[in-house]
């Protein structure tokens, strides 16, 4: 599939300001095999900058020399962070470009990237708690319940941002296809109505309760802001929307 078939959030490669001290990178576009083809979709990163003045890098896209001299004027890439067992491919050259940069592994990633052959080195692994290093600054918890992966989802306190990457996808049908467009309908995650795919979803699936649990630490965030990884992010009522995108979960 190519390119056009979806559009970029121009401009990519360039930090644009969310608040104080974080920001987001569009980047360009991967594919991932899914139902019987390849699909695309659009990349995203989030840089926090921790008091100290190192920088926090969530899910981190490619790593071009204008990403990287843009990046370098924020301050000194420290951490590395894998959110999920797919988002994790670009972390091996970052890691090499930043060998300072403690890179932290998602539950689960270890595995994938074997059975992906795709090299990459962690240096340490995310759990529920968020570690020393930013604890202050960000809380995390990891997202549990689904049968094909747990997601480890941020909320970063000076923003009220709360930082997802595939447990809301909320694409444009502007930005798409015709064809594309109707898939996106068929799971679900059409914006301004963007939720948790279908074939996500279903991997739940007797585990709710789980995920509820979950739920409820992210409800008590009370983010105003929700970022994602793909399609448009959520600037304002982030609670509202986070109530909204995960009704499937139910009342339990």
């Amino acid at each position: 599939m190519s390119q056009n078939i979806i559009d970029l959030y121009e401009p990519i490669n360039i930090p644009k300001i969310v608040d104080e001290n974080i920001w987001i990178v569009d980047g360009g576009i991967v594919t991932m095999a899914m139902y019987g083809t390849r699909i695309p979709f659009p990349t995203r990163m989030t840089i926090v900058r921790l008091k100290n003045g190192e920088l926090w890098c969530h899910s981190p896209i490619e790593l071009t020399p204008k990403l990287k001299a843009e990046i370098d004027k924020l301050g000194l890439v420290r951490h590395l962070i894998s959110p999920n067992k797919i988002h994790y491919t670009y972390i091996h050259n970052w890691a090499k470009a930043y060998p300072e940069a403690t890179a932290w592994a998602s539950p689960g990633v270890l595995e994938r990237a074997a059975q992906q052959k795709i090299e990459v080195t962690f240096h340490t692994f995310l759990a529920d708690e968020a570690p020393v290093e930013w604890s202050e600054e960000i809380a995390q918890l990891i997202f549990r319940g689904s049968r094909f992966m747990d997601e480890v989802v941020f909320f970063h306190r000076q923003s009220s941002t709360l930082i997802l990457t595939d447990l809301i996808e909320n694409f444009e049908l502007n930005k798409v296809s015709k064809k594309f467009g109707f898939l996106i309908k068929l799971i679900g995650c059409a914006a301004p109505n963007g939720k948790t795919p279908l074939d996500l979803r279903v991997t739940f699936w007797g585990r709710k309760n789980q995920a509820r649990d979950c739920f409820k630490q992210m409800l008590k965030w009370e983010p105003q802001k929700i970022i994602l990884s793909h399609g448009k992010w959520y600037e304002k009522n982030g609670t509202a929307e986070l109530n909204r995108a995960f009704a499937w979960l139910g009342q339990g």
